[in-house]
């Protein structure tokens, strides 16, 4: 039985061919094509293994589908005079459908179901006058390289202006909205101070009221002083009694002027304090319930 021809197609089709100088790594391109209706099993071998990096160097090829291997010299001292031995072998096998250890199937293959393609090796040095035209396409690639990252670089300063700008008028409407809620805390401070204020002037007064109950029975005890004077015949005592009546208004009257000019200053420094009027009248009041009736005690 003679031996199956090829079925891949490889591009390119007889030599593999690497271009210096050979200072760094060279790498050259071998496509494998599958033109059958079939999966195709391939591997890529070579009689220098260490000199060059094949990726990939096995695989399966579906149908019409198509394999791109990198073949990688490593760098070496090129010698001119020096012809290259190097050869390649691209190896296929048809895959049978039941088959799912590739290992296996490639130990197990006959020779005679096996395909293959050989490869030669070629090394291109370019001549002064092609390193000269490479040089001049590598600096004009360089220059539009570098133009192109100068637009992109501006294009990002732009973006970053923006960006910038953006960010002060944030932070000046962050500015402005602490202040405005300090405002807030502050007004909040006052009004609870003022409330603090009512409630214990209320408390005190109400104490007040508790603890003497003489000034409870003011008015009555007025009454009684006046019923008195009406009825006795004992003018003196009632004369004084009204002396020390007058006197006892005057002072109150006197306490209660300065009960309301120390209100109207507290009401001047304290704008929380001007919904208090009807309070410090309460309150004065009271003290000059209490005071009429200590005189009367």
């Amino acid at each position: 039985m003679s031996k199956l021809e090829q079925i891949l197609i490889l591009d390119p089709p007889g030599d593999l061919r690497f271009r210096g100088p050979f200072t760094d790594v060279v790498t050259t391109n071998l496509k494998l094509r599958n033109p059958s209706d079939r999966r195709v099993c391939f591997k890529v071998k070579t009689t220098a293994p260490r000199r060059y990096c094949v990726r990939p160097n096995s695989g399966v090829i579906d149908p019409g589908a198509t394999v791109t291997i990198s073949v990688m010299l490593q760098p070496f001292d090129y010698d001119p005079n020096e012809k290259s031995k190097h050869k390649f072998m691209v190896q296929s096998i048809f895959v049978p459908p039941s088959v799912s250890d590739l290992e296996a199937m490639w130990k197990d293959a006959k020779p005679d179901d096996l395909m293959d393609s050989k490869l030669r090796c070629v090394f291109d040095m370019p001549s002064d006058s092609e390193k000269l035209s490479e040089l001049e396409s590598t600096k004009a690639s360089s220059a539009l390289n570098a133009s192109k990252a100068a637009g992109s670089l501006s294009t990002d300063d732009t973006e970053m202006r923006k960006l910038m700008e953006e960010s002060r008028r944030l932070q000046t409407e962050v500015g402005k909205l602490l202040d405005e809620n300090r405002q807030l805390k502050d007004e909040g401070l006052r009004m609870r101070k003022a409330n603090q204020f009512d409630s214990s002037v209320s408390k005190s007064s109400v104490a007040m009221l508790s603890k003497d109950p003489a000034s409870r029975s003011l008015p009555s005890l007025l009454v009684v002083l006046h019923g008195r004077c009406d009825d006795d015949d004992s003018s003196g005592v009632c004369v004084a009694l009204h002396q020390d009546e007058g006197l006892r208004m005057r002072k109150a009257n006197q306490f209660d002027s300065s009960v309301s000019k120390s209100s109207a200053a507290m009401l001047s420094k304290d704008p929380a304090s001007r919904s208090l009027p009807s309070l410090l009248v309460v309150i004065a009041a009271i003290f000059i319930g209490f005071f009429l009736g200590k005189f009367v005690l």
